[in-house]
C-alpha cells in the first residue's frame, strides 16, 4: 500500500469511527506502529485529524461546535437522527451517550419537547440546552479531555441508579454474531452500564458500520431493542437483525 493510500485509509477510519488506535491500524494495514505514528503526525499537521496518545480522533468528535456540514456522512446521520427523534415523547427520561449522531439527534428534537435528557457528553449537553423545555441531567465528574465525555466510577454509579425510558447509543460496530463492539475500554464500560440500566435500548449507526467489528465487546445484539440506520427497514442488509428479533427503523 502506497503512503497516500495508507493515509487515506487512516483518515477514513478516523472519520468513520471517530477514534482509532495506532496498534489496530498497524495490524489492519500491516505496517509498523512507528510508521502509523509518523502518518498520524503528518495528518495532524495537515489538519486531517487530531493525534492523541495511542491513536487519533476526528475533529467532529472533539469539538462541541463543529459545523454539521463537515461531519462524516452528515446527511445519513441526519436521517437517523430524525427517525430517532420520533421515539421521544413528552415526560420521558432519556439517557444518551456521545458521538456525532447523538449530536444530530439533539439538533433534531422538536422545539417544544418537554422531557429529561441524561448525558455525560458535553457537546450533546450543549445542544440539549438549546431546547427551553428540556431538563438536562449531567452524569459523572471525570471528563475525558479528548472525547468530551464523562467517565469513571462516579458516572457508572450514577447511571446504575437510573431507570430511563429510552437509551440512545451511537455505536462503532455491530454484527449479528459478534454483537456490538468498540475500541475504547472506558467507553465500553460506560455503554454496558447504560444498556443494563435502561428499559429500552436504541442503537444509532450509519450502515457502513453494520457487519463490522472492533476489538472490545460491549454486548450481544440480544441486549438491544431497536436499530436505526439511514436505510429503509426492508433493506437486505438489515434482515438478519430483524430475524434476530430487533426492531429496525
Amino acid at each position: 500500500m502506497l503512503k497516500r493510500e495508507r493515509q487515506e485509509y487512516i483518515v477514513h477510519q478516523v472519520n468513520l469511527h471517530n477514534k482509532v488506535l495506532s496498534n489496530t491500524l498497524s495490524s489492519e494495514i500491516n505496517v509498523s506502529e512507528d510508521t502509523i505514528r509518523r502518518d498520524l503526525q503528518e495528518l495532524n499537521e495537515k489538519g486531517k485529524l487530531i493525534k492523541v496518545h495511542g491513536g487519533a480522533l476526528s475533529h467532529s468528535f472533539n469539538s462541541s461546535s463543529y459545523p454539521s456540514k463537515k461531519i462524516y456522512a452528515h446527511a445519513n446521520k441526519r436521517v437517523i437522527a430524525e427517525k430517532a427523534a420520533t421515539l421521544v415523547r413528552d415526560g420521558m427520561f432519556v439517557l444518551t451517550g456521545g458521538g456525532t449522531t447523538i449530536i444530530e439527534l439533539a439538533r433534531a428534537l422538536p422545539p417544544g419537547l418537554n422531557a429529561t435528557f441524561i448525558s455525560g457528553s458535553i457537546p450533546a449537553i450543549v445542544e440539549y440546552m438549546q431546547h427551553p423545555n428540556i431538563e438536562v441531567i449531567v452524569i459523572g465528574d471525570k471528563l475525558s479531555r479528548n472525547s468530551k465525555i464523562t467517565q469513571g466510577a462516579d458516572a457508572l454509579t450514577r447511571i446504575k441508579s437510573l431507570k430511563p425510558d429510552l437509551c440512545f447509543l451511537g455505536i462503532n460496530a455491530i454484527d449479528v454474531h459478534h454483537g456490538i463492539t468498540d475500541n475504547d475500554w472506558d467507553v465500553v464500560q460506560l455503554k454496558q452500564t447504560m444498556i443494563e440500566s435502561s428499559q429500552k435500548v436504541v442503537c444509532l449507526t450509519i450502515s457502513e458500520k453494520i457487519n463490522t467489528m472492533q476489538p472490545v465487546k460491549i454486548c450481544d445484539i440480544s441486549k438491544i431493542d431497536m436499530l436505526i440506520t439511514e436505510l429503509p427497514n426492508d433493506h437486505p442488509m438489515l434482515q438478519p437483525y430483524v430475524a434476530a428479533g430487533i426492531t429496525v427503523i
